[in-house]
């Protein structure tokens, strides 16, 4: 695992090639490189994981004209490495990166079909006068990167390694921000930054004399659908997934696992559990809010399948927001940053791996706005009529009842209702809030998802949102929170739930076999509910929630405060001050429940505080 960075289409400054390396020392401490020529440069930082010994970067081919700098794991890669000596490649290490190398060589744009992992790379062809980047297919590992009117190119593991780079504009996007303010996170391509975007996950950027292409090589497909009988489709999704977590496994350096207690770590951690010949080492935080706390649960996993636990009880602390902004880069609005980033630095203290969960929500159909689907057959039948029909169904049916009235609300179309469930502001308060050039994007519809619920309407409600859950909100939210926790604290994490072929699998099953009458993970919990605590397999999903509303009255009170209300705040001339004011007071009072808004505004001016007004220098 490791931080990248570089320049092309112009001479390489090893100075600043030194300064993007340096900010980027989090993500690599074991090893810093930087090359430079005429045109292009390299920097790279080390966590040395696979091959400690010898896979120094960048790896050159055995001619010296094509260098690879990756971050990330490829974990076939040593049957990789079988097939291209046979085909006559000469390796100098057992790195996984100088595998993808040799595969560029063998394949060129092709050489990402087979590769198994989480990476993000850069490839300079000084043959081609090339430079390739890629990210891997669900977007564990970030890329980012700027294209200049003079045809050059920076990029980076992380935004701040691109702002070291002189004449780089650091002027916000106010699309981005209404974004964010709107769904709690910017999506792809889209940053906080004119002008800086991010390479979207399974996709490739190629530059050449000033050109840049870019182009998707992946896609899950959701038709033809696998019609097999359960009991084989359950045998097969456990090889798969016990496959996924046993290729994880590969480290010279101590590995664990994240355990939260919900359904997905805890089938991680049996699986992790029983493939190993000494206890996995498991890490859980809670808080003394009991509605947030999940450590019973955690622990009875852990003592059903025998590992060594640790448990952290997490306090909100303010000096931890500002660690949070730098290490994000851009306005980020998902509070359970905060325990994310307790439980990686609990955990980096014991060791430099971690097996987690994420993905088995977007994969099998896990989250509680999936109970959507019930409702879509409703927007089958013309507006007034449905509106009759679905309040009479929230009436009658309790369990669906407040999906019901939302439908009955909504505009015309399922996507539209899918899209008011993930935005957290409304166009109405947006409308009322925003002030200055700001106001112009209030009335914007909701960015990536609403494109691609449109696009799905063929799909069916069930895959249609797991599909547009997969593109957006799993890569730019929950991964970029999973990478920047971990990757602050030097810590790898890795995700059997994202290996390709398990999303593979999970996509090609019918609807049904992931969401059935209100049933959410059926087939998954069906696979492996005799191997869990009946508990954990029968348990409504918690969420990785915090007690931000107790929070934000008390321990990060002043802090609120001298962010929304300050001078400062009110000159950037986002918000209505009056306006702002009032939904603040409101929630102080407890008559006005806009948490998760002034969570945002907070982050929001923070984040403005760090690298708009300051630096993003470590």
């Amino acid at each position: 695992m490791c931080g990248i960075a570089g320049t092309v289409g112009f001479r390489g400054d090893e100075a600043t090639l030194r300064a993007m390396a340096d900010v980027l020392a989090h993500r690599g401490p074991d090893e810093s490189a930087v090359w430079a020529s005429e045109d292009a440069g390299l920097a790279f930082r080390r966590l040395s994981i696979i091959d400690v010994a010898g896979g120094h970067q960048p790896i050159w081919n055995e001619t010296g004209d094509v260098a690879i700098i990756l971050n990330g794991e490829i974990y076939n890669h040593r049957d990789l490495q079988v097939d291209l000596e046979a085909r006559g490649h000469r390796f100098r290490t057992r790195s996984d990166a100088e595998v993808v190398l040799h595969l560029w060589e063998e394949k060129g744009h092709g050489c990402l079909e087979p590769l198994r992992g989480m990476f993000a790379f850069a490839i300079w062809d000084a043959r081609k006068r090339t430079l390739f980047l890629a990210r891997d297919r669900a977007g564990k590992k970030p890329l980012y990167y700027q294209h200049r009117p003079d045809g050059a190119l920076l990029f980076g593991s992380e935004i701040k390694a691109i702002l070291q780079c002189p004449g780089v504009s650091r002027e916000p996007d106010l699309r981005a921000i209404n974004y964010f303010l709107t769904l709690q996170y910017v999506p792809s391509p889209l940053t906080a930054f004119e002008g800086i975007s991010r390479i979207p996950p399974a996709h490739w950027l190629e530059w050449q004399n000033g050109n840049v292409t870019i182009e998707r090589y992946w896609q899950l497909n959701y038709k033809p659908k696998t019609r097999r009988p359960e009991q084989e489709l359950i045998e097969e999704l456990k090889v798969l997934l016990d496959s996924a977590v046993r290729l994880r496994l590969e480290s010279e350096v101590p590995l664990g696992a994240f355990l939260s207690g919900g359904l997905d770590s805890s089938i991680v951690v049996g699986l992790a559990a029983g493939a190993m010949s000494q206890p996995l080492k498991t890490f859980t935080i809670g808080f003394a809010s009991e509605a947030h706390d999940e450590r019973v649960y955690a622990s009875e996993v852990a003592r059903h399948f025998g590992t060594d636990h640790t448990e952290l009880e997490v306090e909100a602390e303010p000096d931890l927001l500002d660690e949070i902004v730098w290490h994000h880069d851009q306005p980020f609005g998902d509070s359970s940053a905060i325990p994310s980033f307790a439980v990686a630095r609990m955990t980096k203290q014991f060791v430099t791996v971690a097996l987690n969960g994420d993905g088995g929500d977007e994969d099998f159909a896990g989250y509680g706005r999936y109970d959507l689907a019930r409702v879509a057959p409703f927007f089958r039948i013309p507006r007034p009529i449905r509106a009759l029909g679905l309040r009479a169904v929230a009436r009658a049916r309790p369990l669906i009842g407040r999906k019901a009235r939302i439908a009955a609300d909504a505009p015309a179309s399922f996507a539209d209702l899918y899209c008011n469930a993930v935005s957290s502001l409304d166009a109405r308060t947006r409308q009322s809030l925003y002030y200055g050039e700001l106001a112009a994007t209030a009335s914007e519809a909701v960015y990536a998802p609403l494109q691609l619920m449109q696009a799905s309407r063929d799909l069916g409600p069930v895959d249609a949102m797991l599909r547009t859950d997969i593109q957006t909100y799993l890569p730019d939210d929950l991964l970029v929170k999973m990478d920047v926790a971990t990757m602050a604290h030097s810590l790898e994490a890795r995700s059997p739930f994202l290996d390709h072929k398990v999303m593979e699998f999970a996509a090609s099953l019918p609807a049904g076999m992931k969401y059935r009458d209100g049933n959410k993970k059926y087939l998954l919990k069906r696979a492996f509910e005799n191997s869990l605590p009946a508990a954990i397999v029968d348990r409504p999903k918690m969420g990785f929630g915090v007690p931000l509303a107790a929070w934000l009255r008390t321990t990060l009170r002043d802090r609120l405060l001298d962010s929304i209300l300050s001078s400062r705040a009110a000159n950037r001339g986002y918000f209505q001050p009056e306006e702002a004011r009032r939904i603040l007071e409101g929630f102080l009072a407890g008559t006005d429940d806009h948490v998760n808004l002034l969570w945002y505004m907070l982050m929001l001016e923070l984040w403005h505080q760090r690298f708009i007004d300051g630096s993003a220098d470590g």
